[in-house]
């Protein structure tokens, strides 16, 4: 069968992450969506995105396809569910559609003459940017059985002060000495070639992916998650950070989600609570007003290739967009449009040639490179946001 992720109806709900990757790629506990589908389904998925994305993510069509909704996460009941689909079934978990059986060319889809199949089992699904550090407790205990189940963890080595050893599994390579893990709350999980340095202090869940790294004395408590290939310091709680990015110094970062390729400057801090514990207000890139989350602690949303300044101060319920450099000693405004550049006291337009010239030479320390289709992208959401007319 060929399985086909699509971005569904939240797809502008989770904006700004979703500028540049389709639903499908968030990443929540400690695989992405996309990979969590494709360990459950043994195979490989591809994607229904915006058209701009569809070059860099494309879509393959077969004779049969089942298409799946990517704001859900799997589980073991659903998948069986979705896998035992037939010709015009479709799954609906309350008001939305999960997954429905689709042969080639077929373009109009009325749900209407399907046989619906109601899913009344636990499901998690991400339907706001707020979802994604939310629900990442969850997600990672998912994550861990999945990844963990029949395997055994590289041995802990024995100068790190340990709680709960069982609830802890460290990947080939990893490395950590003299470090305090408390794995009591919720899972830690240690990738491949990552690095937890001296003096850390790790309060579970925590994810720490391939090649990243903590630097020495961090104190870190969970959900957090730390993609692949970043570096993270100082303070962070309950948050996510999707890879390819740095947070190498002291300063909070809490119940906040940060992109690929963004880098925090030394002591940038964000608040997660209002003064008046009131509910945060976060920015609807659908409504283009702020919107109630319902949530008391929500700090920063961060898109991709998003700088801040050294002491950098983010308030709470703050959402920046892609590619934006922000800096100085005031808190800036809780929205910043992709493609600014600045702080408190005003933006300028940052130019798309100076941004591509930046993402070009961030990549390339870690030997990768921005492609045709990164740059067409960027041009896209250069276009779209014109920032010069917020």
């Amino acid at each position: 069968m060929n399985y086909i992720l699509f971005d569904g109806p939240y797809r502008n709900a989770l904006l700004p992450f979703t500028f540049t990757r389709p639903v499908a790629d968030i990443r929540v506990g400690i695989l992405t969506i996309r990979e969590k589908w494709e360990k459950y389904l043994d195979s490989t998925t591809t994607t229904i995105t915006e058209e701009y994305l569809s070059d860099k993510f494309p879509m393959v069509e077969l004779e049969a396809n089942i298409l799946i909704n990517a704001s859900f996460l799997p589980n073991a009941e659903l998948v069986a569910v979705i896998k035992s689909l037939e010709k015009n079934q479709a799954v609906f978990y309350e008001d939305d559609v999960v997954a429905f059986y689709a042969l080639e060319a077929q373009e109009d889809i009325d749900f209407d003459s399907f046989d619906a199949i109601e899913y009344e089992g636990e499901v998690l699904q991400i339907q706001h940017t707020w979802d994604i550090f939310k629900k990442n407790g969850q997600a990672m205990e998912q994550d861990f059985e999945l990844l963990t189940e029949g395997r055994k963890s590289v041995s802990i080595p024995s100068s790190n002060n340990v709680i709960c050893p069982e609830n802890i599994f460290l990947e080939e390579g990893a490395k950590l000495e003299f470090c305090t893990l408390n794995a009591t709350n919720g899972p830690i999980y240690i990738g491949v070639n990552a690095e937890v340095m001296e003096g850390s202090i790790i309060r579970g869940g925590l994810a720490l992916c391939e090649g990243s790294q903590i630097k020495m004395g961090a104190k870190i408590y969970g959900p957090t998650t730390v993609g692949p290939y970043s570096k993270v310091g100082g303070e962070v709680n309950n948050s996510v950070i999707f890879g390819y990015s740095n947070k190498g110094h002291d300063g909070f970062l809490g119940n906040s989600v940060i992109g690929e390729w963004c880098n925090l400057g030394a002591d940038t801090n964000n608040s997660n609570l209002k003064n008046n514990y009131d509910q945060v207000r976060l920015w609807s890139y659908e409504t283009e007003h702020f919107e109630k989350t319902g949530l008391q602690f929500c700090g920063l949303m961060m898109g991709d290739h998003s700088k801040s300044g050294i002491n950098t101060m983010f308030n709470t319920g703050t959402v920046v967009g892609v590619s934006v450099n922000v800096y100085g000693s005031e808190f800036p405004r809780n929205f910043i449009p992709s493609f600014s550049w600045g702080g408190a006291h005003g933006y300028a337009t940052y130019r798309l040639d100076k941004a591509l010239e930046t993402a070009e030479r961030v990549m390339s320390r870690r030997n990768i490179s921005l492609t045709d289709f990164d740059k067409d992208i960027m041009q896209y959401l250069f276009e779209l946001t014109n920032p010069s007319n917020t």
